[in-house]
């Protein structure tokens, strides 16, 4: 029954139920796999039905065969392109040329006292 199937193979299935810890997805007539809540989507899944309902046709990929006990684990997670890292609020060019050198704080001292002496108009060279 399960010889059909290899382990990293992806394939389209069908949901037909779903609990707090997964989803089931028939994978023909005869076999169906758990999808584990995490490995529904990247991120963290609070509650699966957000994700998936019954009768959603998804694409997974066979994690693990256990012919013995007769389970198939799934991932639909591994069948998406992983969000990309989006920059921190506040990330921009100007604040990474601002920190694109690192400044002991005797060199930070001597700045910031040139440029008070600037500013009341008392600097001498």
């Amino acid at each position: 029954m399960l010889e059909k199937f290899e382990i990293d193979q992806i394939l389209e299935g069908k949901v037909t139920g779903i609990q707090p810890y997964g989803a089931f997805v028939a994978l023909d007539e005869e076999t169906q796999g758990l999808v584990h809540i995490s490995e529904v989507t990247h991120g963290y899944v609070k509650d699966i039905n957000d994700h998936l309902a019954v009768g959603d046709n998804v694409n997974v990929k066979i994690l693990n065969i256990d012919e013995e006990n007769n389970k198939v684990s799934l991932s639909i997670r591994a069948t998406e392109e992983p969000p990309k890292k989006s920059p921190k609020p506040g990330n921009n060019k100007a604040q990474e040329d601002s920190n694109a050198g690192f400044n002991t704080l005797k060199d930070k001292l001597e700045e910031w006292i040139e440029q008070s002496k600037e500013r009341e108009g008392t600097f001498k060279k």
